[in-house]
């Protein structure tokens, strides 16, 4: 049997490779602990478990393929009243996971050789999904004094006259980083007066740090209204699992979109639509509240912890739940170090191999995502572990 040359292109997702091999160790017998998945320990609100349930009572047909009308509308609202910014819901398509977001979204503007910007370190399916199809992904070189994004000034760098867009995370994964709003909305207006599209991934935006307001960051729609906006239930919401997501783009691509969903697809889970629309009750909004406030404390204990034992972080995380520290200082690339650290005192973390080039053998991603006894747990065998390779 062949093996399509697209498929044969495609990398492993490390994280999701020290998962497995963590999954063994547990097979064995042994505790590990896990921070090389992104994956919130808390679950959805209660409010959303019980929608599930009445939901399965039901006979379950396909919805629309662009989603519940109801579930679409309660996201448009969830703009207004966080971000204060009026979305029409027809503009919202809700998709099979943000994967599916970003499927439809690089099926709908991508040709075979176009050029997409995309900063270095970033996630490795967003640049997957657009190689896929033919784009030629241009990874752009970030550092810590760019806080590991791209700004104006290196995109405009980078610019040639191939180029039709550019993809963006912020907060990111793999470094919890944000781009600031101001840099955010020159990026914008560079590639708008070049005619290029720009899609935001913007998955871990309402866990990002408020300001002295107590208001959430802002959405790129609030000053660019022709972004695409790609956005999950999996993060805020800890709806990991039940794979639900969506995307807001402009009016003139819907019809395209709904085409694409309908044949790629179908239409997202059913049973989780009408679950998600619990989650935008008071009740649950609180309790998501609280959980963001509880992750900014587990990201100051991993912090410190992580400075006590010998290990940097050059720019502390805003946002989502991710560190990315120098293991530079140990004489151990990250795939060393990562590997090191499970099979000795079985904690699971990423190398940045996962995300790019740039650093990629000297960086490791933590997901705080884990309970904060875990953590201190985790950061006490990582401090065995330190206390060994420095020797």
């Amino acid at each position: 049997m062949k093996i399509s040359q697209r498929a044969q292109a495609i990398d492993p997702f490390f994280a999701m490779e020290f998962g497995k091999r963590a999954a063994a160790l547990e097979a064995q017998g042994h505790h590990v602990i896990k921070l090389s998945l992104g994956e919130p320990d808390f679950g959805p609100p209660p409010a959303m478990l019980e929608a599930a349930r009445t939901a399965v009572g039901g006979s379950l047909p396909y919805t629309a393929a662009l989603g519940i009308p109801a579930l679409r509308e309660a996201i448009a609202g969830f703009y207004l009243r966080e971000h204060g910014v009026t979305i029409a819901p027809s503009r919202i398509i809700v998709t099979a996971g943000a994967s599916a977001a970003l499927l439809l979204v690089t099926a709908a503007l991508v040709d075979p050789g176009d050029e997409v910007i995309v900063g270095d370190p970033s996630y490795p399916c967003n640049r997957q999904f657009l190689s896929s199809f033919g784009a030629q992904v241009k990874l752009v070189q970030t550092d810590a004094d760019s806080r590991f994004q791209l700004s104006a000034d290196s995109v405009r760098a980078n610019w040639t006259d191939g180029t039709k867009g550019l993809m963006i995370a912020t907060p990111s994964n793999p470094t919890g980083t944000s781009v600031t709003p101001e840099e955010l909305r020159a990026i914008c207006a560079w590639a708008r007066e070049h005619d290029a599209w720009r899609i935001v991934d913007e998955i871990y935006l309402n866990l990002g740090d408020r300001d002295e307001a107590g208001r959430a960051p802002q959405t790129v729609l609030a000053f660019d209204d022709g972004a695409i906006v790609i956005n999950s239930f999996s993060k805020y919401f800890g709806m990991t699992g039940w794979r639900l997501g969506w995307a807001v783009v402009p009016e003139a691509m819907v019809p395209t979109m709904e085409r694409l969903a309908q044949n790629y697809y179908i239409c997202a889970s059913n049973v989780s639509q009408q679950a998600a629309l619990a989650c935008f009750t008071p009740e649950s909004l609180a309790i998501c509240e609280e959980r963001r406030v509880e992750f900014a404390r587990r990201r100051e204990l991993v912090l410190a912890g992580l400075s006590g034992i010998g290990l940097p972080v050059p720019v502390p995380p805003d946002g989502a739940f991710y560190v990315y520290f120098d293991v530079s200082g140990t004489g151990l690339t990250s795939w060393q170090f990562c590997e090191r650290a499970l099979d000795e005192v079985h904690v699971a973390l990423t190398p940045g191999k996962d995300f790019g080039h740039c650093g990629a053998g000297r960086y490791v991603r933590l997901s705080y995502a884990a309970s904060a006894g875990n953590l201190m747990e985790a950061i006490r065998r990582l401090g065995g572990l330190m206390d060994r390779l420095v020797k």
